[in-house]
């Protein structure tokens, strides 16, 4: 038995150490080259003869990476609040209260799951053009909005469907109403997966290309990942340069991620577990 735990857990430190290569050698490859300079080129991973940090004032610059970030936090900031609050809302009442059509309700945000932005993003331009919604923050908010809500509110009642029914119980016998238990017992609880869940839906909201694209055609409004684009297509020979704004768009994840690393493990592994 010892040693086939012993074996499970080196396959599964092989595994891993595999995955974190597979992510790790593709952005030092893009980092080494951002600091390569300008106008070399660039073949796999070189180590730069002279780290020239002049890419990143270039890309700054030339890109306009101050409006563009401006604008994607924007955005995110309207998104992420108002999914964790819906999907808290809605998760607690699908994973917890015996509601008429209940079942129903979540399966169709499941189904939810199964359609992809490319299939929508057409017919969502003429409707929000006909409400006068394109190019305007408002629109892609509404979308990013009903687009992450399927996987939202489906991680939401996943989790208050795995709390103890007792506790639930026993707050409404001591006369608690649904909004207390939600706020003052349950949400408390629930703070790993919400955390991660913002950290998921920040990291979509951000790095949304095509919809932006599609529903934002004004270039001053463009969001970081779209800007990106548009820089790519100006400058597709000074690849070091490309590399320095691939890098700048990628930082806010990086820094989240780093910061909040242990909630949003904390929440897969609760998830997890759960599950």
């Amino acid at each position: 038995m010892n040693t086939v735990a012993r074996s499970e857990r080196w396959s599964g430190y092989a595994l891993l150490t595999v995955m974190a290569i597979v992510v790790v050698i593709p952005f030092l490859s893009v980092f080494l080259a951002s600091l390569q300079p300008a106008g070399t080129p660039v073949v796999g991973l070189t180590w730069p003869e002279r780290w020239s940090w002049d890419n990143y004032e270039t890309a700054w610059s030339v890109a306009g990476f101050s409006d563009l970030i401006r604008h994607s936090l924007v955005i995110a900031v309207g998104v992420v609040p108002a999914c964790l609050v819906l999907s808290a809302l809605a998760g607690y009442a699908l994973g917890t209260m015996n509601l008429p059509g209940g079942n129903a309700v979540a399966a169709f945000f499941i189904a939810g799951l199964t359609i992809p932005v490319e299939l929508i993003v057409v017919p969502l331009y003429f409707d929000l053009r006909s409400l006068g919604l394109t190019n305007s923050y408002l629109g892609v908010i509404l979308v990013e909005i009903a687009l992450f809500m399927p996987f939202s509110v489906f991680w939401m009642r996943t989790h208050f469907q795995s709390t103890p029914t007792s506790l639930v119980e026993a707050a409404r016998i001591d006369g608690a109403s649904s909004a207390t238990i939600l706020v003052r017992i349950l949400l408390p609880l629930a703070r790993p997966s919400l955390m991660t869940l913002g950290l998921l839906v920040f990291m979509w909201s951000w790095n949304q290309f095509l919809l932006v694209l599609v529903l934002i055609q004004d270039t001053t409004k463009h969001t970081a990942p779209a800007g990106l684009g548009f820089f790519v297509g100006q400058n597709s020979t000074d690849i070091p340069t490309l590399a320095a704004g691939t890098i700048i768009v990628m930082l806010p994840i990086l820094i989240l991620f780093v910061v909040f690393q242990r909630s949003f493990i904390a929440g897969l592994l609760q998830g997890a577990m759960k599950g």
